[in-house]
């Protein structure tokens, strides 16, 4: 199998930011982040991108595949909505917010149909990484084979407000487990904290692994991941706006059912990502500097 597909998670609210980052320019020549993503992806082999979005974002990312990505790679769109929601479950009325990125992945489902990486739009991952995933997935065998990017937790933080990150624990090149930790905080004097406690804050490894949402798996992980969606849904308390299934909370799972080998991939690669606005110049003089040094 010489082919691999990208899915680049694009439909979030992006609500601590204030905007739809998938889709600002931050390049030297207003290229979006996802565009050094694909870039990166055709260069590794990549032969397929599937851009999962809102119906609303659909007419921008079509304007903006014509003018920069066409005729390089296969373009596909999935679009992340309540629409694709098991009818059993009952959307309340009020709800906005998507329910997180397993559903994210499973939306892309019509459009995958051989191993395939995942990504955010929002996050840099570095060049060689995707040559690491493309590696990985074309020597892929078995429906219980997976792999995740993992980076470390002192180079995912934000200067700016509170992360949340999926913090591993790996054994022998495996991962053992993901804990997702959704209020990490960067202190002045350069600790990292967890502040799901407020009163007993909990302080982090900086060099502790991190899932970043880079992960590649087999096309046949799509049936038990939608098991395990439908399963979430169930357990969804009536009324719940904000209620949200995370794929390290989904590898956790099968992992600890005997279900799933991941492998984790580490690197050095530079990783950026903007959370906040504040986070935004930063990332564009990264990308100038990355420009300048003549990576793109």
């Amino acid at each position: 199998m010489d082919r691999a597909s990208l899915v680049v998670m694009a439909a979030g609210m992006a609500s601590r930011y204030g905007g739809n980052k998938q889709i600002e320019g931050m390049g030297p020549h207003g290229e979006i982040l996802m565009e050094y993503s694909i870039h990166d992806a055709i260069r590794a082999g990549f032969t397929k991108v599937v851009f999962v979005i809102r119906p609303e974002m659909e007419a921008r990312m079509r304007e903006i595949c014509a003018a920069r990505l066409e005729g390089k790679i296969e373009i596909r769109y999935a679009f992340q909505d309540f629409s694709s929601i098991p009818e059993f479950y009952a959307v309340p009325p009020e709800r906005v917010k998507p329910f997180g990125t397993v559903h994210a992945v499973l939306c892309a489902r019509p459009q995958v149909e051989e191993p395939f990486a995942v990504i955010n739009a929002d996050d840099y991952y570095g060049v060689e990484s995707f040559a690491q995933m493309y590696g990985f997935l074309t020597g892929l065998s078995g429906p219980r084979g997976a792999a995740m990017l993992g980076y470390r937790l002192k180079n995912t933080v934000s200067r700016h407000g509170t992360v949340t990150r999926g913090i591993c624990r790996v054994a022998d090149g495996k991962l053992a487990g993901v804990r997702e930790v959704k209020k990490i905080r960067l202190l002045g004097d350069g600790h990292i904290v967890n502040e799901t406690d407020p009163a007993l804050p909990e302080f982090l490894d900086p060099e502790a692994p991190v899932s970043m949402n880079f992960w590649g798996f087999s096309d046949e992980i799509f049936e038990p991941m939608d098991a395990a969606f439908r399963r979430f849904l169930e357990g969804v308390a009536p009324g719940d706006l904000t209620a949200e299934y995370l794929l390290p909370v989904f590898v956790d799972g099968m992992i600890r059912a005997g279900k799933l080998d991941v492998s984790v991939l580490r690197t050095d690669a530079i990783w950026f990502g903007v959370t906040y606005k504040e986070d935004r110049p930063a990332v564009v003089e990264a990308l100038r500097k990355l420009h300048a040094e003549g990576v793109y």
